[in-house]
């Protein structure tokens, strides 16, 4: 969830030492599933990071990618681009009343995100939430819908939207890192509108 850690990190969270900490990443990147790498931070040694490898991200639900892009270039193919605007829509619509609903009784920023989070990790996001700086960032460590989102943008569109309709219109939501162009993961800044 946090894209990329030291061992001291991993050690602190899972209250382990160190040294096992370090033991655990040698086994995951002797696996494949991790890749680390050096980084200088001012002033002695650079410090290791430890980050997902394809292999890594690949263990994570995909929801069925290759039906779903099959699917997805079918409905292009047979029907065009306006059908498969029209599914988009309608799984906007859904997915919308369906946040709507949870969120209906909250009325701050910070329980609303609390709610989106909480949803988008059940649906496999690893969703979390921070305020920096007075913006408010929503953080979507993983995407199980990448595959589609990739052949399909709208899904992406859609999703902005109604993060937007849900937060209210006293914010502006934008996204500043986004997976399929090869960020780390989804992220949105969320500022009052002054």
């Amino acid at each position: 969830m946090r894209g990329e850690v030291t061992a001291a990190l991993i050690a602190t969270e899972l209250g382990i030492t160190k040294e096992g900490a370090r033991k655990h990443l040698l086994n995951l990147a002797h696996r494949g599933l991790i890749e680390s790498y050096a980084r200088s931070e001012g002033i002695g040694r650079p410090s290791t990071y430890y980050c997902l490898s394809a292999l890594g991200l690949s263990k994570f639900p995909d929801s069925h990618a290759e039906i779903t892009v099959q699917l997805l270039q079918s409905i292009k193919q047979l029907l065009g681009e306006n059908a498969l605007d029209l599914l988009i829509t309608d799984r906007e619509s859904k997915v919308y009343h369906k946040y709507a609903q949870a969120l209906s009784h909250s009325e701050s920023i910070e329980n609303k995100l609390d709610i989106i989070t909480t949803k988008r990790t059940e649906e496999g996001y690893m969703a979390e939430w921070r305020k920096e700086a007075g913006s408010y960032f929503l953080i979507e460590n993983h995407c199980p819908i990448c595959a589609a989102a990739t052949e399909c943008q709208g899904f992406c569109r859609s999703e902005l939207h109604n993060f937007q309709q849900l937060i209210g219109p006293s914010y502006t939501i934008s996204r500043i890192e986004y997976i399929i162009e090869s960020g780390a993961r989804c992220t949105y800044r969320i500022t009052e509108r002054k």
